[in-house]
């Protein structure tokens, strides 16, 4: 049975972009440097073919990934998300009670994770303690580098 993939609104939509890039320009582009490269004959030595034809394996492996991932997809509805508690979908301002520092995340499905963006997993370990907790709660969370201990100061939508 495959793992429903929990997404927001916006995740739906750059997952569908990728999905029709990949099969309309993509597979495009890779059938023509195929076809150029079995232009230049002998294919035991034909380095330009092997490039094209790894590189549509992994496109066709992408387009599959995609498809199967929006088979199991569930929108997160974020009219129906709550400020008084995190859930998927939520934006949680915390501060670091060790540096002081405030950050805000995003809590998403692995598959939008962003870290950079500040958009991070349910499934990581931040994620994972932040989900169903409320204002004011404290979370302990053991990453490679140590303890981190946040405080909940906002939950946002």
């Amino acid at each position: 049975m495959n793992k429903q993939t929990v997404i927001t609104d916006e995740g739906l939509r750059r997952l569908e972009k990728e999905l029709e890039e990949l099969k309309t320009v993509k597979r495009k582009e890779i059938a023509e440097r195929i076809k150029n490269a079995l232009s230049f004959g002998d294919l035991s030595e034909n380095s330009e073919y092997d490039e094209a034809k790894n590189e549509q394996a992994i496109i066709e492996g992408r387009i599959s990934e995609i498809e199967n991932q929006l088979k199991n997809v569930r929108v997160v509805d974020e009219s129906e998300l709550s400020t008084e508690i995190v859930h998927i979908g939520s934006r949680v301002r915390v501060k670091d009670l060790d540096t002081g520092e405030e950050e805000t995340y995003q809590i998403v499905g692995s598959t939008e994770a962003d870290p950079l963006e500040g958009k991070i997993s349910n499934e990581s370990p931040v994620g994972r303690e932040l989900i169903s907790r409320t204002k004011g709660d404290v979370i302990e969370v053991e990453v490679p580098d140590g303890l981190l201990k946040y405080e909940i100061l906002e939950i946002m939508k």
